[in-house]
């Protein structure tokens, strides 16, 4: 076998790969700042810096199949962010999500918002809609489950979860508008008092390292 042809053949379909993820992640951040209607191909490719001859090639669906990958990831990124909260008590949880937000709005100076929710407010068909919302119901799982595993109650843990997505959703809307953080902070502290208290029903003891570091 022809080796250095192998690893030709094998740089080639890295390659193509790679050009596929930066398509993605560069719709994800679109979406982000100027919604569907400005993550277009061409938005996309300048944005990226991509080849034109790569739209059709590795999305042959047209921008539908792209924003649908745009979603999966935003949606698994928003997943492996919160992991690492795994066993904390709820206070925990919930100040790593709004963390992820703060972060950035900082970072895009209060001009992004959540992909996601571009997608739901302007979708043009139920597919996108649908898939919107099975991101959403899978973020609300998952804090469900982070938060359950401290308070022991499934129910109120679902119900802090929702309130948690929904809020920072809502904080994030705003911030953009007022050109301002104020809207994020006072939700965030809201939110967290909910945790505190949810831990403190629970008889959940705070990690005596987040004390000190908050104190």
């Amino acid at each position: 076998m022809d080796q250095g042809g192998g690893e030709s053949q094998g740089a080639t379909r890295t390659a193509r790969s790679d050009v596929r993820a930066r398509m993605v992640d560069g719709a994800v951040r679109l979406l982000a700042t100027a919604g569907i209607e400005g993550t277009s191909f061409a938005d996309v490719l300048d944005a990226t810096g991509s080849p034109r001859g790569s739209i059709y090639h590795h999305f042959p669906g047209g921008k539908s199949e792209l924003l649908h990958a745009a979603l999966d990831r935003a949606g698994a990124r928003g997943l492996a962010a919160m992991e690492a909260t795994r066993g904390e008590p709820a206070v925990v949880v919930v100040e790593r999500f709004l963390s992820l937000w703060r972060t950035l709005l900082e970072w895009s100076h209060l001009t992004a918002g959540c992909a996601v929710v571009a997608v739901t407010v302007a979708a043009g068909d139920d597919d996108l809609l649908d898939h919107a919302g099975s991101v959403f119901r899978t973020w609300t799982d998952l804090l469900t489950e982070l938060c359950t595993g401290s308070t022991g109650d499934k129910v109120s843990a679902r119900r802090l979860a929702v309130m948690v997505i929904a809020a920072t959703e809502g904080a994030v809307a705003l911030c953009r508008a007022e050109r301002s953080m104020d809207p994020f902070e006072d939700v965030a502290s809201g939110l967290v008092s909910l945790a505190e208290t949810a831990d403190a029903d629970a008889g959940q003891q705070v990690n005596p390292e987040r004390e000190r570091s908050n104190s």
